[in-house]
Order: structure tokens, then C-alpha cells, then sequence
């Protein structure tokens, strides 16, 4: 096991067991540590008040028996994951901390280290704050820069939920409800005529719109939304589609539409939750997309279930032949061949890197949003293991695939959960020192961040925007500044340089 050095992990856990009374634990199943029924019963909350926060603190600030506070950027780290869920289960004996892997299972274990970041969460904002201008100016490591409106609340936006570009400079706008609008200078057009009908069905509706790099040649605009059903308007599924736009006069046509992507309508739910979508090109003419798992987490691991997956078609929405799941053998089996990888909860971000690799962020339960790096034919691992713990405040389970469990783990994980939504690459002139750059946006975070990867690994990330309004998508322009599309204000801002 990796050692870490006492000052930042060992003396903050220091004495936690010998103030606390027996009576106070949870009692352990017959036979061994609770099982799923006995983990569901169990309030983390109430776990980590009655069993840690005699000597860690209610808000981990330390104190009893001599710890530390957790409170610190140090032990905030993710590397700390391990060795804190280490430290609860086996104990830490030189220091008087008993071990509760006999007392606790491992999903409970796991969600004392969930609450534990939420509460040093909680503290180092209390501590540190938010980004500050000063005199309209933010800096950040690299670049100082400004945040400028672009799109104000009063232009008519609602739900507004994703933005690109046209070669001319004029932005396009989808809202959730449904409406499909150019933005030139600030103010938004009308309506684009023609747009597919949408089912709003809680979080579904209008959501990606992505302009085809060679848009200037074939003239190509991706949507996704979610169709409602033939017998049931009220459910509906994530469609991808690619359609034109025709222009008479003031007034603009959303026309020759193709469907690249679409289900049976035995697939059509009406759960509100976890629909995706976000639309990228490779360049090599293909096309790939995100499907949340609409709240049916068993079907994310279902190879012939649509649910919980990140695909790739060819542009015109016909399957590669070298797709993973694309040979004869999986065609007999059910399996779609559309799949590129699986085990998703509800990814909301989608990028290629500069080096061709792609990458998505998405959400986890409460705890534990997710940024991946996606390989073929890959399995994330939901719904089986999670860093995140139930909405309800119970255990859900543990992060670490088990023997024999090939999943492939996030290169980066926020804890607590920033909502993930929206993400894109630093490039262009307007900041260059963060060239390459993963921009990360957040729903309930209502934050963004830069985040670095070397080798697949996360190597830096700091916050950039924190506070605004609920991110739905982040999007760097053709010159670099980067866009910011906010719900609750609905409205759109830019990070622009500041020097």
C-alpha cells in the first residue's frame, strides 16, 4: 500500500475510536458487515456524526483527541481517497484509531470519506472563497482575464443549453424547450423554422447543437434532443439528426433533415433524468455522441440496451465496420453495433484533445462527477462501482473495480459533485498558455474549471468561474475566449483576456 506521509494523512485520523463508545457504532450483520438492505438503512450523516465527529469535528475542523483539521488543501487531495478509506477500515493502531472494517462494509466505509469531502469541501470554500476580480480583472495561474456578457437575461434565452459557431461568426443557441436561435452581436434572432418537436420531459428537450467542421462545403448541423414517442408524447429518447439551414429574407429554415441515430420506441421512458447528449467530430469522418442511461443503471452495462453509452457512427449515421461491437457474432448476440463504449451514468461533456484522444466528464450520484478518458470498446463501470454515495444520504457502494471487474477508472473525480455539463478544449490565440486544456463546467458546482491531463492522468486544476448561475455548457470560440452558458440567469457570458 502507498505510504503518505503522517503530517498530511496519519495525525488528522489520530485517536477517532477510543472517544467513541461502543454503543454508539453500527452493529455488524450476523455474519459478517452489513449488508445492501442494512447499507440503505444508514444515514452517513448521522454514521459520521455519532462515530467520527467526536474527535475529527462535525465540520472535520479537529480538535478532539488531538487531530488535526482535515480542512486543508493538502488532505483534500484525490490522492487522499485511498489512504483515508484505508485508514477507517483497517485503523491506524500507532496513533489509537481502531479499524471498523469489522463493524462497517466497505460501501459504508466509503461514504464516511464522501461526507468527509463535502465537509472539507464546504470548509476551504468558507476559507478561500470564490475567484475575485479585482477591478473587473480575475487572475489565474497562467492568464489574467475579464467576464463579459455576450447574451443578457433580458434577450429572450430559456433553459439555453448549448452554443457553436457558423464560419460567418454567428453563434447558434439551442434552448431545452425547444427553440433553435442565431445569435449576431448580442441579440438573439428568431426562432429557426422547422426545428424537429422536442419533448421537455425534465431534463430532456432541445440540447446539443454541433456545426460539422467542413460546414462551409457540406453545409451539415447536428442536433440532439429528445423525441417524444409515437403513443406517448410524454416519453421520449435521446435522436440525433443533421439538417440545413436556409435563409429568406429575415427569416431562417431548418431543412433536409437525416436521422443519424435513433431507437425503437420500446426504449422510449418517461423519466425526466439523464439524457445526455453531446455531439464531437474526429475528423476522420466520424461522428460520436453521449446517452445518458435515463435513470436504468443495469441497462448501462446491457450491450444491447441503448442506455448509459458514448457512440460513434459514421457522419452519415452508418456503423464502422471496425466498431467494437460491430461484428457478425455481436449482431447475433443483440449487441448495437452503434456502441463505442459503455457504463455510463449521464455523460454531459464530449472532446477530442490535441493528440486525437477523447474525453468525456460526466455525472456521478451525489459525489464523484467523472472525467474519462474514452477508449474502445471501454466500460466505465456504472452502475457497479460509483465515488458517490446515494441522494438519499446512504451508502452506494465503493470506487475500485473488484477481481476480475475490467473497468476503466476516471483520470480525474470531483468530490463533492460539481453536476458536470459542458466541456471543451482551450485552443485558439486568446489563451495560449492554456493550450490543451480541458474546461470543465458545472451544474450544481455553477462553476467552471481548467483542468490539465498528462498521460491520462490529471496533473493540475484550478477554478476559474464560480457563482454565476447553474454552467449548462462550455465552449471555446473560433479566436479562443472561451463561452459560458448559464442557466438561473439564463444568459451567456465570455472570459476574455485581460492584457
Amino acid at each position: 500500500m502507498t505510504k503518505w506521509p503522517k503530517a498530511l494523512f496519519v495525525l488528522p485520523w489520530a485517536a477517532v475510536a477510543c472517544a467513541v463508545p461502543m454503543a454508539s457504532r453500527p452493529e455488524p450483520a450476523p455474519d459478517g458487515p452489513p449488508n445492501v438492505e442494512q447499507n440503505q438503512r444508514i444515514n452517513v450523516t448521522k454514521l459520521y456524526d455519532d462515530t467520527c465527529a467526536k474527535c475529527h469535528g462535525n465540520a472535520a475542523q479537529g480538535g478532539g483527541g488531538g487531530t488535526r483539521s482535515l480542512i486543508t488543501e493538502a488532505a483534500f487531495e484525490q490522492a487522499n481517497d485511498k489512504p483515508f478509506f484505508d485508514a477507517i477500515k483497517n485503523g491506524v493502531p500507532d496513533m489509537g484509531m481502531e479499524a471498523f472494517g469489522g463493524t462497517l462494509s466497505d460501501e459504508a466505509i466509503w461514504s464516511l470519506v464522501v461526507h468527509i469531502r463535502e465537509l472539507q469541501a464546504r470548509g476551504l470554500r468558507e476559507k478561500n472563497g470564490s475567484p475575485k476580480a479585482a477591478n473587473g480583472v480575475y487572475s489565474s495561474k497562467y492568464h489574467r482575464y475579464r467576464i463579459e456578457t455576450v447574451v443578457d437575461t433580458d434577450q429572450g434565452l430559456v433553459t439555453p443549453w448549448a452554443v457553436d459557431w457558423l464560419p460567418d461568426g454567428r453563434m447558434l443557441v439551442t434552448n431545452r424547450g425547444g427553440t433553435l436561435n442565431l445569435v449576431v452581436n448580442g441579440k438573439v434572432g428568431p426562432a429557426i423554422k422547422g426545428v424537429p418537436a422536442v419533448a421537455e420531459i425534465g431534463q430532456g428537450g432541445l440540447m446539443e447543437v454541433s456545426v460539422h467542421p467542413n460546414y462551409a462545403k457540406n453545409g451539415w448541423v447536428y442536433l440532439a434532443y429528445t423525441e417524444p414517442g409515437t403513443a406517448n408524447p410524454r416519453a421520449g429518447f435521446t435522436k440525433i439528426v443533421r439538417g440545413k439551414l436556409r435563409a429568406a429574407g429575415e427569416e431562417t429554415t431548418w431543412s433536409d433533415q437525416q436521422t443519424i441515430f435513433e431507437v425503437s420506441q420500446d426504449n422510449y421512458s418517461g423519466s425526466g433524468i439523464h439524457f445526455g447528449s453531446r455531439i464531437v467530430f474526429d475528423g476522420k469522418g466520424h461522428v460520436f455522441f453521449s446517452i445518458g442511461e435515463r435513470g436504468s443503471g443495469e441497462r448501462a452495462q446491457d450491450l444491447t440496451r441503448p442506455n448509459g453509452k458514448i457512440y460513434r457512427l459514421n457522419e452519415d449515421g452508418t456503423i464502422p465496420a471496425d466498431n467494437p461491437f460491430a461484428s457478425a457474432a455481436d449482431k447475433e448476440k443483440g449487441h448495437l453495433g452503434a456502441i463505442w463504449s459503455y457504463g455510463h451514468r449521464n455523460p454531459q461533456g464530449l472532446v477530442f484533445d490535441l493528440n486525437g484522444d477523447l474525453w468525456d466528464t460526466e455525472h456521478a450520484p451525489r459525489g464523484g462527477d467523472e472525467v474519462n478518458r474514452i477508449e474502445k470498446g471501454a466500460n466505465y463501470g456504472w452502475p457497479i462501482v460509483s465515488f458517490g454515495i446515494n441522494y438519499n444520504d446512504s451508502p452506494y457502494s465503493t470506487p475500485w473495480p473488484k477481481a476480475g471487474q475490467n473497468f476503466r477508472m476516471p483520470a480525474y473525480r470531483w468530490l463533492p459533485s460539481i453536476g458536470a455539463c459542458g466541456l471543451d478544449l482551450a485552443k485558439g490565440p486568446a489563451f495560449a498558455k492554456w493550450k490543451g486544456d480541458l474546461l470543465a463546467g458545472g451544474l450544481s458546482g455553477a462553476n467552471v474549471e481548467r483542468v490539465r491531463m498528462k498521460n491520462g492522468q490529471m496533473v493540475e486544476h484550478e477554478e476559474l468561474v464560480h457563482g454565476m448561475g447553474r454552467v449548462r455548457d462550455v465552449a471555446t470560440a473560433p479566436d479562443g475566449t472561451v463561452y459560458v452558458v448559464l442557466n438561473d440567469p439564463h444568459k451567456i457570458v465570455r472570459l476574455v483576456p485581460a492584457d
